[in-house]
């Protein structure tokens, strides 16, 4: 990343944290510079989930091992990432009408995690989020296995999260990331 692009992505990072400050109380911006500074491979995955319309934003601290959390805050779900099955294997396995990625293959590529449902929940604590769109969830193994994935949204003034078939893809559902910093 360019010496111009790098401090252009802290710019709008530092902007974005400073206007959403409930979404990451007792976080401050110099402690989020310094994680980003020592771990320069970060950048890449922010500027990715930027590029792709996902508006990442600070959600705190990991208590544990004080990592700083980041996560995509879009009010939808990120434009770039639509219309996506739920993984790989998914994907290779339509006969018919494939999708150009998965989910979980661009999470991968861009070096992020997709929500848990915990995480996803806890993300609707700070604001709301998906109340045109839907964004799949990390999946139970279980529930991979025999061919489902979660998703979830926003409607009716509550969070819901539902199953699909892995295969399928809409317009209106993408992903939402997170970085561990």
């Amino acid at each position: 990343m360019k010496t111009t692009e790098r401090e252009a992505l802290l710019q709008v990072l530092k902007t974005r944290f400073e206007k959403h400050m409930h979404r990451h109380a007792g976080t401050a911006w110099p402690d989020v510079l310094a994680r980003l500074e020592g771990h320069p491979g970060a950048l890449s995955a922010l500027q990715a989930m930027e590029a792709t319309g996902g508006e990442p934003d600070v959600m705190g601290a990991a208590q544990d091992s004080g990592h700083v959390i980041f996560c995509d805050c879009s009010p939808e779900s990120p434009t770039g990432r639509r219309s996506t099955c739920y993984d790989g294997e998914a994907r290779a396995a339509r006969k018919e009408n494939k999708p150009d990625n998965s989910a979980g293959e661009m999470a991968a590529e861009m070096g992020i995690e997709l929500l848990t449902e915990d995480q996803y929940r806890a993300l609707q604590q700070l604001g709301e989020f998906d109340l045109k769109t839907s964004s799949w969830l990390q999946t139970p193994p279980g529930v991979r296995a025999l061919g489902g994935a979660l998703f979830g949204d926003r409607r009716y003034g509550r969070v819901f999260v539902y199953h699909n078939g892995v295969q399928s893809y809409y317009a209106a559902r993408g992903f939402r990331g997170l970085l561990r910093v």
